[in-house]
C-alpha cells in the first residue's frame, strides 16, 4: 500500500490561488488518491519552500508547479507524473 500523498497549494489567497486549490481538490477526487491537501498562505512558509511565483503546487514537499494555473487535465497529468 502506498503512503499518503502530501499535497500543498501555496498562494496569497488570490483568485488564481483559490482556483488552483479547487482544481487540485477535484483532481485528487478524480484520480482517487489518498492524500492530505493543504492550502498554505503563510508567506514565510511559501518562501521557505523556494517559491517565488504563486500559485504553486508541491507534492511531498517538492514544488512541481509555480506561477501558472493549469487546466484540470494538465493538473491531473502533473500529479500522475509525481506518483
Amino acid at each position: 500500500m502506498k503512503d499518503k500523498i502530501n499535497i500543498k497549494v501555496l498562494g496569497s489567497g488570490c483568485s488564481s490561488c483559490k482556483k488552483l486549490y479547487e482544481l487540485t481538490k477535484e483532481a485528487i477526487e478524480v484520480l482517487n488518491l489518498d492524500s492530505d491537501l493543504m492550502y498554505i498562505t503563510d508567506i514565510n512558509e511559501i518562501i521557505a519552500m523556494g517559491v517565488i511565483e504563486t500559485p504553486a503546487l508541491a507534492i511531498n514537499e517538492k514544488v512541481i508547479l509555480s506561477g501558472k494555473l493549469p487546466s484540470l487535465e494538465e493538473l491531473k497529468e502533473i500529479i500522475k507524473k509525481e506518483l
